[in-house]
């Protein structure tokens, strides 16, 4: 392919979902600045691998992109790794999980639900972004954090349950 079809079969496919990119970037990074410029070197890389890209779901490879690029900054600035401790307590279900939801509607804020999504760990943070602000389908997730789909939905319950636990906490 020359790169003149590259260039306009990646601006149709990938550059649609660029508020995507930055709402993913944003909440991995939490700094709107951080997120802006990783947004454009996420773009730089799936345009230079974008021969890579064989067809699917756009939307899920541009965010596995901007993710993988986050998150080696991140590693890269903190030195920390992403791992979240198993805690028995509060992966325990309480509740219907049908109720955490609306629970989380009818006592939340704007501004205390986004403090605590801010407060989630990385793993969780990705997952409740994809799925709950994107609309991602567990599949698209999956393939965007190339892990299983029963651990996006393990991640996706915990999350839920860890905002529940944040907006009890608030409230």
């Amino acid at each position: 392919m020359d790169d003149a079809n590259k260039l306009e079969l990646f601006e149709q496919t990938m550059v649609p979902h660029l508020d995507a990119a930055y709402n993913l970037a944003r909440w991995l990074t939490r700094n709107p600045r951080d997120a802006e410029d990783l947004v454009q070197e996420s773009y730089l890389r799936a345009f230079r691998f974008f021969d890579g890209f064989h067809g699917g779901d756009g939307k899920a490879w541009l965010l596995a992109v901007v993710r993988n690029t986050c998150l080696t900054w991140l590693g890269k600035k903190t030195g920390a790794s992403n791992v979240v401790e198993f805690d028995e307590q509060r992966h325990v279900s309480r509740e219907d999980p049908g109720n955490v939801e609306d629970t989380l509607v009818r006592r939340s804020t704007i501004d205390s639900l986004r403090d605590c999504v801010e407060g989630l760990p990385a793993e969780y943070r990705e997952i409740i972004v994809m799925r709950e602000l994107e609309e991602m389908s567990y599949r698209e997730i999956a393939d965007a954090v190339a892990v299983p789909v029963g651990t996006v939905m393990s991640r996706l319950s915990r999350g839920r349950s860890r905002l529940l636990d944040c907006m009890e906490a608030k409230a």
